[in-house]
């Protein structure tokens, strides 16, 4: 794979969309004042292509804005082929094939970045005074929205004073004038973590934003990998190919080269203002904001025609869920199975929105383990809700490798005819966990901690029903022959 593959070059991932006819070019001119949010929402709800908007109101020309550029699609031969195309997988791919992908990329050696002296993402570069944010297409997205919002799609880089670990991660910025932004970098990510330790030598933390990366690269900073481990080199174990990077102008931080727009500044020691409301991935807008880190900007770089990709934050499926649930789910299933647990697959349903995630059991494996029912359920809690997946999701659901877990009717079914309502349901209320789910309570908020479960829908090992189904009450000879003469019946095809 070279570095003009779509998973490696954001143009490319473009090109490749609308070539597909999966993006849609839109020459009417558009207002970024929510008519972007709202184009956006319609093609999220409705699985249509992604809206690329090429004439934008009251902005600087030349700049482009990408909504839903990890949307799904209403074709199912290719439902998730925005999200394959990131990760440099042909369109048809599956969740099983996306997931299994993930994972043997966590497992591989990592291919650490290369630097190279100059790249499209330097074609244009302002500094200092120069620097004025509000001449960029900065989106309203939601009437609730507290501000505008640059970064919906984009990650931060950030690196250890010791130079020992990059962290890439993905978090949304809103614009607070004309030369910074404002946003969440919570102690318990990746992010604040690096901050702390900048603070304690006495020094702010460099920073830089990348908007319109090298998918690949969306997709790593969308990974929550153990403390510690870079992004950057799991990019290159993911496509096969180091990412090209160059060194920032104004820090020594390394940024992908073939980003469409680069932020470069510092995490100010101190200073915080108003940041938000804004809908959000759990699909609900609160009426407040919160006070949040103050980010610098003394620099910004970007491509020839820059295009700021967009994330419309709010009901499922958008990329909250299409990338960081997906992303969220090759972690779990990599934790599991490397615990020696017995398990198939596990996924982060798009419709749940984040907040859960589903848990197939290899039923053969678990009967040659010899685990009860309780100690399963006991050492999944266990691996989940110490690890930063299990932080970030807090509802676990498991059930048989009958099911196919990404398909959400199925799980509806397991839910309603396999689990107890009375010793089907385990609480784990001392469990970490992210403040942000909206049902927790104001104590657990402040705790950091609380609203974890485990439903338990595994069927009794000595259960002896069969499911009454295409595949489960026919004959494989006769499935075949009914697929083979599918249309002869007079049926489109599937």
């Amino acid at each position: 794979m070279n570095q003009s593959d779509p998973a490696l070059d954001f143009r490319a991932f473009l090109t490749r969309l609308l070539a597909d006819e999966d993006a849609v070019a839109i020459a009417q001119t558009v207002d970024p004042h929510l008519e972007v949010g709202a184009i956006t929402r319609r093609a999220y709800e409705t699985q249509a292509p992604a809206p690329l908007f090429t004439a934008l109101s009251g902005t600087a020309p030349g700049f482009r804005i990408l909504g839903a550029p990890a949307g799904l699609n209403r074709d199912p031969r290719t439902r998730y082929g925005r999200l394959a195309t990131h990760l440099g997988l042909p369109r048809t791919a599956d969740p099983r094939t996306i997931l299994e992908h993930l994972v043997a990329a966590m497992s591989a050696p990592p291919l650490a970045p290369v630097v190279v002296p100059d790249g499209p993402c330097q074609q244009n570069v302002r500094t200092g005074d120069a620097v004025d944010l509000e001449t960029l297409p900065v989106p309203l997205l939601h009437q609730e929205d507290g501000g505008r919002y640059l970064g919906t799609y984009g990650f931060h880089v950030v690196r250890s004073p010791d130079g020992t670990w990059t962290s890439w991660s993905v978090a949304r910025t809103m614009l607070h004038d004309r030369q910074t932004l404002v946003g969440p970098a919570m102690p318990q990510q990746h992010i604040g973590m690096i901050r702390e330790m900048w603070r304690r030598r006495g020094e702010r933390t460099p920073w830089a934003m990348v908007l319109g990366a090298p998918p690949a690269a969306l997709a790593a900073a969308g990974m929550p990998l153990p403390d510690g481990v870079s992004e950057d080199g799991y990019v290159g174990a993911l496509t096969g190919s180091p990412v090209e990077v160059v060194r920032a102008r104004t820090n020594d931080l390394l940024v992908p080269a073939h980003s469409e727009i680069v932020l470069e500044g510092y995490i100010d020691d101190d200073a915080t203002a108003l940041e938000g409301p804004m809908g959000e991935y759990h699909g609900y807008a609160f009426p407040e904001g919160k006070q949040q880190p103050v980010f610098r900007v003394e620099a910004v770089t970007w491509r020839d025609e820059p295009v700021l990709p967009v994330c419309v934050a709010g009901l499922p499926p958008e990329e909250n869920h299409t990338i960081w649930g997906t992303m969220i789910s090759a972690a779990a299933l990599d934790l599991l199975r490397t615990a020696g647990l017995p398990i198939d697959l596990t996924w982060c349903s798009y419709e749940a929105a984040t907040c859960w995630i589903v848990v197939s059991v290899d039923r053969e494996r678990w009967r040659r383990l010899a685990l009860t029912r309780r100690e399963l359920i006991d050492r999944v809690a266990e691996v989940l809700f110490a690890s930063h997946v299990g932080w970030l999701v807090p509802k676990v659901i498991l059930v048989d490798d009958d099911i196919d877990i990404t398909d959400i009717d199925q799980v509806v079914w397991a839910m309603a005819t396999r689990c107890h309502p009375e010793a089907g349901h385990h609480s784990f209320p001392d469990a970490p966990g992210i403040p942000m789910v909206p049902y927790l309570t104001p104590d657990e908020v402040r705790a950091g901690k609380g609203g974890k479960s485990l439903t338990d829908c595994l069927l009794p090992h000595d259960f002896r029903g069969t499911t009454a189904s295409f595949r489960g009450s026919y004959p494989p000879a006769l499935q075949q022959h009914v697929l083979d003469n599918w249309t002869r019946y007079g049926y489109r095809h599937d």
